[in-house]
């Protein structure tokens, strides 16, 4: 969905008072933050959710602030795993216990916190929509804690893009968003790739796109708390930055710095991800046996079976239009470079 949407429909408010469920990620929490985040999701104006709290190992820690934060309230769920999976595959298996009669799922983080109306204001959005995202404020932890004014901080600076733009250049943060449940009937199982670019977010906004489409509302809504323990982030990207983080993916993802890992692992964070995620929906179709939209159907024919004139073209519309910057064209670019190497 593209364009400035209009405000959700009067006629049928179908998603206001609708019963969902809030997927946690947690990995060894502050506890702090942690129980702060669960208060504020527990205030929430919108009463009628499962809050499901997948932990990534250390299950008893996070038992014991989930009890003394939350008290009796049932919404509250651990699921305790003693393996560690890493976010992407931590929130896959809060979502796979998504209740059959839940009909939105929200995804939160584990630091963030989120205004008292958070879920009243973004749900109704999703009569017309699969996916709605709203907009944060970008705060430190201590700022965050101590000054509640929305006012005070940088906001994040989502926008509404086509489907091409959005598999170049992702923006759906999963901490803000809320979504249709059947978009999960696409998204899972999650596909995999051993890199630092599979995102969580990132697929489950391409598979909305591909129903009834994804929305930005300049509403803000929380907090989105920035620290060093932060998997992700929102920061500037700068060359600099991008090669620091190539060395230290390569030796993570690929256990040595030799020139082969090092062009794969810029393979799998710019192209390779994107390749597989298109390769993956153009698999599983659309479970109502419909076609794509035809925008979606463009980018997946050039994502899946990459061709370079064809990805210099799409790339170059994005940056023209201001939705894909230049540090991610050139990532992607090079992963189609170094693609022969990874064979």
């Amino acid at each position: 969905m593209t364009g400035t949407p209009s405000s959700p429909s009067l006629a049928a408010q179908t998603f206001a008072g609708s019963y969902g469920a809030v997927a946690l990620a947690a990995y060894e929490p502050d506890e702090a933050m942690f129980a702060r985040q669960l208060l504020s999701i527990q205030a929430q104006t919108h009463k009628e959710f499962v809050c499901l709290i997948s932990v990534d190992g250390n299950v008893e820690r996070v038992q014991g602030i989930v009890k003394r934060t939350c008290g009796d309230d049932d919404r509250f769920r651990v699921l305790g795993y003693d393996n560690r999976l890493g976010f992407h595959h931590n929130f896959e298996r809060a979502l796979k216990e998504v209740p059959a009669e839940a009909r939105w799922v929200a995804l939160s983080d584990q630091d963030d916190y989120w205004y008292p109306q958070k879920l009243t204001k973004l749900l109704p959005y999703l009569d017309d929509s699969a996916l709605v995202t709203c907009q944060a404020r970008v705060v430190s932890a201590e700022i965050s804690m101590t000054d509640p004014d929305p006012a005070k901080g940088e906001l994040t600076d989502r926008k509404n893009v086509g489907a091409a733009d959005l598999f170049a250049n992702n923006q759906v943060t999963g901490s803000l968003c809320a979504f249709r449940r059947e978009v999960l009937d696409l998204a899972l199982p999650f596909p995999s790739l051993a890199a630092p670019s599979q995102y969580h977010d990132h697929w489950i906004a391409l598979c909305a796109m591909a129903g009834k489409g994804v929305r930005i509302e300049d509403l803000v809504l929380q907090d989105y708390v920035q620290h060093g323990g932060n998997v992700v982030g929102e920061s500037s990207q700068s060359l600099v930055g991008s090669i620091r983080n190539t060395f230290r993916f390569v030796r993570r993802y690929e256990g040595n710095a030799s020139p082969r890992s090092i062009c794969r692992i810029i393979y799998k964070t710019g192209l390779g991800w994107r390749t597989l995620m298109a390769r993956t929906l153009l698999q599983r179709g659309q479970p109502a046996g419909q076609p794509f939209p035809a925008d979606l159907t463009e980018a997946l024919d050039v994502y899946a079976k990459p061709r370079t004139v064809r990805l210099v073209q799409l790339l170059a519309g994005g940056w023209r239009r201001r939705n894909v910057p230049m540090m991610r064209v050139l990532e992607i670019l090079l992963g189609a470079v170094f693609r022969p190497w990874c064979r």
